[in-house]
């Protein structure tokens, strides 16, 4: 009795957790030239609190970038697309290890923030031909 109380009434099924229209690049690539953005200002700057404040601020930003491409990655590329890009895994894995630098990592050289960014252009090709598809 008490476990067909406790039986859902209707059951209903999805392929990811909100329509495929919420995931999108652009969001890991703003907060990558936030990254960049900052490293410049932190280079034209000799105030040491500035510069206090703008590492910590660029490293919560290239853990944002982490963070959006993570999600592209794990909620939103499936099999199918590794089968058409099998570069997929490699490019990610790029993709973090330059967030990851560019952020903790402690590195404030801008052609490291133009490297995330170009592998970040990658992936944006790659996923606008998956949803073109």
């Amino acid at each position: 009795m008490l476990a067909r109380l406790l039986r859902p009434k209707h059951v209903a099924s999805a392929h990811c957790d909100l329509p495929c229209g919420v995931y999108d690049p652009a969001q890991a690539r703003i907060e990558a030239e936030s990254v960049k953005a900052i490293m410049e200002k932190y280079a034209a700057n000799d105030d040491p609190v500035f510069r206090t404040r703008a590492l910590i601020i660029k490293e919560q930003r290239a853990e944002l970038v982490k963070h959006h491409l993570w999600v592209l990655w794990t909620d939103y590329f499936k099999p199918p697309h590794l089968e058409a890009y099998p570069q997929l895994h490699q490019l990610f894995w790029e993709a973090t290890k330059l967030a990851g630098a560019a952020g903790g990592k402690g590195t404030v050289d801008p052609a490291q923030a133009d490297e995330l960014l170009g592998k970040i252009d990658e992936i944006s090709k790659i996923f606008w031909a998956t949803k073109a598809a």
